[in-house]
């Protein structure tokens, strides 16, 4: 089995369904398997033409606009709670893509970075599922509300590095679902959807140790090359023009996913 050629596969994949259910059956494969050899690792995958075009694989709807254009629902009332339900069904079907994207493209990785990021695509699966069924209870579907594609964009322009991509990508972007999910639950709390509730219990819970993968390949990463972590990272903001982080922050949550003390003293402003 060549894992990493599966997982461009199913990125590849157009059909939101088959892409969360294929996500989960590989890694639960892999699971069976013997770690990944030393030229299974190293191995550089080259996109065809069509591929390069076809990347990533995505359903026509929802339609993708500036990030501005997204407008802002109030969860206060049915079709307000389900676009933003939707919002963070299509951040999960990103996170798929982003995982898989991550299997694939980066060669020469020790054996267990290939197993992480398989674990993440099946839970980012299992997070798109769960939010797409309490949408569709709402009487809505995945694709009919409009959204952004920054999660994607960043992970585009990351893609020749792959210490960027773990700087600038779970530990940058996936990270502010860190801080934003107690705010979304508090607001879901006075509507009453504890259904919504608790599958971003679920989603806080592995989201967490997403990031804590994040940080275990951008602290390795540093490591063979040199680089100081905390020096680096806002020169790589910089370099990417990647958002520059605002509180409050779940400290906890960050804490949990292996912020050092000084990487928290830079976001909170204390350094």
């Amino acid at each position: 089995m060549r894992l990493r050629h599966q997982a461009l596969g199913i990125l590849l994949s157009t059909d939101p369904t088959a892409k969360a259910s294929e996500a989960r059956a590989l890694y639960d494969a892999a699971l069976g398997l013997p770690p990944l050899s030393a030229s299974a690792c190293a191995e550089q995958i080259t996109l065809t033409r069509e591929q390069e075009a076809e990347m990533p694989g995505r359903p026509a709807r929802p339609a993708l606009v500036e990030t501005k254009s997204v407008p802002a629902r109030s969860p206060f009332v049915p079709e307000g709670r389900a676009a933003l339900l939707h919002a963070i069904c299509h951040i999960e079907f990103n996170a798929i893509n982003l995982a898989l994207d991550a299997v694939w493209r980066f060669a020469g990785m020790p054996p267990d970075y290939y197993l992480d990021w398989l674990r993440v695509a099946a839970e980012e699966a299992l997070h798109f599922s769960l939010l797409r069924e309490h949408v569709q209870s709402l009487g809505y579907d995945y694709g009919d509300f409009d959204a952004h594609d920054g999660l994607w964009r960043m992970c585009h322009e990351t893609r020749e590095d792959p210490l960027a991509r773990m700087a600038l990508v779970p530990r940058t972007l996936e990270a502010r679902g860190l801080d934003a999910t107690p705010l979304i639950q508090a607001k879901l709390r006075k509507v009453g959807d504890l259904r919504a509730i608790d599958i971003l219990d679920i989603i806080l819970r592995d989201e967490v140790g997403h990031v804590a993968i994040g940080n275990r390949w951008f602290h390795h990463l540093c490591e063979a090359r040199g680089e100081d972590a905390v020096a680096l990272y806002p020169r790589l903001v910089t370099q990417y023009k990647a958002p520059r982080l605002r509180p409050p922050f779940n400290e906890a949550a960050r804490r949990a996913a292996g912020f050092t003390e000084a990487e928290m003293a830079f976001l909170l402003g204390d350094e």
